[in-house]
């Protein structure tokens, strides 16, 4: 099995691109996902990738013609002429440097060593390639928010960010929630569903700061774990026959729980950082934005390979343009998102 070193690195993404194109008419199935601005195509095999693939988003409305389009090609050896995945051959291995050599290179990049997958892509050609051992060798995230990286990469390009945060609205207007895992984020999104507000996702959201903060949606998956899933009422709504996902949570689609459709967009008014306080009541409290960015920028970077610097900008960005807040979350769901609603209501006057 051939080995990639940082020196190497360009050299082999090129190749990857290159093998993908030339296999491109034996990969038996073909994708389109429509999102915000941009038309996914995915060429892969059958099988559980391209099932999440028809699944997995929540697609967006209007004339594919006024998108922009990407081509990613999910590989393995036995599509055409496609390799072998290469092992990492340098004795060191960083994130960083391994984003900035192909960045240097006008490219994008991320190596999950398990299983020796990976992900490449030429944001100036809007083309990348997902190479696997074989149709089933991903990592057990990929099912819920496919392609997840080559979204980042693409929209980075454009000046936007997929952050690692909930949303909540009303009547347009709407919350950025954030925090890290356990602190309530996805449970009070679903609360905030299952009593009348909307949403345009949990997890992972498309923000735009071109013209204040927009968060458009992506991803239709929502996930709780046993005891919020029952303590939600969730058992009574959508019954209690669904397997674990890898992380020992029910996954589950928002438009399964959602009051309408989701929109398109919700503006986003403020940053709300979660906390499970213990108390019967919620209430909302002004932070500071060093807390806010804590709460929102590590996950949202860390999650997404490359583009260290820009996103600590973006963040750094999104935080002064938005006021921050710590929501001290009750013990009822509707009183949670009552309290939400209200917060909107105000927050328009």
């Amino acid at each position: 099995m051939p080995h990639v070193t940082l020196e190497t690195l360009p050299d082999y993404a090129r190749f990857l691109i290159a093998a993908a194109e030339g296999a491109a008419v034996q990969f038996p199935v073909r994708r389109a996902v429509r999102l915000p601005g941009l038309e996914l195509i995915a060429h892969l095999d059958p099988g559980a990738l391209a099932d999440a693939l028809g699944q997995a988003f929540i697609e967006a409305e209007g004339d594919p013609r006024d998108s922009r389009q990407c081509r990613v090609f999910i590989g393995h050896p036995g599509i055409g002429d496609m390799p072998e995945p290469a092992s990492w051959g340098d004795a060191h291995f960083t994130e960083h440097g391994f984003a900035r050599k192909l960045a240097e290179a006008g490219l994008r990049g991320h190596h999950y060593h398990d299983l020796d997958f990976w992900q490449v892509y030429d944001p100036a050609r809007r083309i990348g390639v997902q190479l696997m051992r074989s149709p089933d060798a991903f990592p057990p995230w990929e099912q819920g928010s496919p392609l997840r990286a080559f979204l980042h990469w693409e929209y980075a390009a454009r000046g936007m960010r997929l952050a690692h945060a909930g949303t909540l609205g009303l009547d347009g207007r709407g919350v950025l929630l954030a925090g890290a895992g356990g602190a309530g984020k996805s449970g009070t999104v679903v609360a905030g569903l299952l009593n009348g507000l909307d949403s345009v996702g949990d997890d992972y959201v498309l923000i735009d700061l071109s013209g204040g903060v927009t968060a458009r949606p992506l991803f239709s998956i929502l996930k709780q774990d046993p005891p919020g899933f029952a303590r939600l009422g969730l058992e009574r709504r959508l019954g209690t026959g669904r397997p674990l996902n890898w992380q020992g949570k029910h996954a589950f689609h928002i438009h399964e729980i959602a009051p309408r459709p989701v929109g398109e967009s919700l503006d986003i008014c403020a940053l709300l950082v979660p906390h499970v306080s213990g108390g019967k009541i919620s209430s909302i409290a002004p932070i500071s934005r060093k807390d806010a960015i804590i709460a929102l920028a590590p996950s949202g970077i860390a999650q997404m390979p490359g583009e260290r610097e820009s996103g600590f900008r973006f963040f750094s960005d999104l935080t002064r343009l938005l006021p921050c807040y710590r929501i001290s979350l009750g013990s009822r769901p509707g009183e949670i998102a009552g309290t939400i609603a209200d917060f909107l209501v105000r927050s328009a006057r």
